[in-house]
């Protein structure tokens, strides 16, 4: 039996460039553009109604902005969608309080469209769209500086903090499994108690905590 399509919302508030991301989206057989939003406060109300499995959100947009809506759509829906933030420019202060708030992932407005198309089924089986030189030059910008590692650190077990590192390099579970030589299982079974530990939402929002938290090194 063959899966239902992956239902997308685009929030931009540019029409162009939400009709460049439908044709690139629609023309995928396993993808669906469900409904599009211009502003933050109407991607808040078309997410709630239309429950998508994943939303592409431009972060600046007038009024309520793209973080704004990630932070409603996140804190009031019991089960959210995948959130990927769309950007001009890769150190910006909105990506990075989005990531923080619980954003899959970020991709830039100049992403080649098999890129696009990479990000999103890779959100909606449950993974993040991790750029490490990114999200490691994001954290030494806009994260607070904190001269000892935060208190969780000394919970995780010497495996959980190798998995840790290995998360904010970009490995997915499956390399992340090949590296250490376990089983996926195993691998799934640390993530979730880096997530659990780490107070986060997802892989992102480790990574990010384990930089602003003093686990890992914050060089631009």
């Amino acid at each position: 039996m063959s899966r239902p399509p992956l239902r997308v919302v685009i929030a931009d508030d540019e029409r162009m460039v939400r009709t460049a991301l439908r044709v690139i989206l629609d023309a995928e057989p396993d993808m669906e553009v469900v409904g599009e939003a211009g502003s933050g406060a109407e991607a808040v109300s078309v997410v709630r109604s239309l429950a998508p499995d994943v939303v592409l959100m431009d972060v600046r947009m007038p009024e309520v902005d793209g973080l704004r809506a990630t932070e409603q759509i996140l804190a009031t829906m019991a089960e959210p969608p995948r959130i990927v933030v769309v950007t001009t420019f890769e150190n910006d202060a909105y990506v990075y309080e989005a990531l923080r708030a619980g954003a899959a992932g970020f991709l830039l407005k100049r992403a080649h469209p098999d890129e696009l198309i990479g990000a999103v089924r890779l959100v909606a089986r449950g993974d993040s769209l991790l750029f490490p030189a990114a999200v490691r030059s994001l954290a030494a910008a806009h994260g607070p500086a904190r001269s000892a590692a935060a208190a969780w650190a000394a919970r995780l077990t010497d495996r959980e903090a190798d998995v840790l590192r290995l998360m904010a390099a970009g490995l997915s579970n499956h390399e992340i499994s090949e590296r250490l030589g376990v089983g996926p299982q195993t691998v799934k079974t640390h993530v979730a108690a880096v997530l659990a530990k780490t107070g986060s939402r997802d892989r992102t929002q480790a990574v990010i905590a384990a930089y602003e938290g003093g686990f890992l090194m914050r060089k631009s």
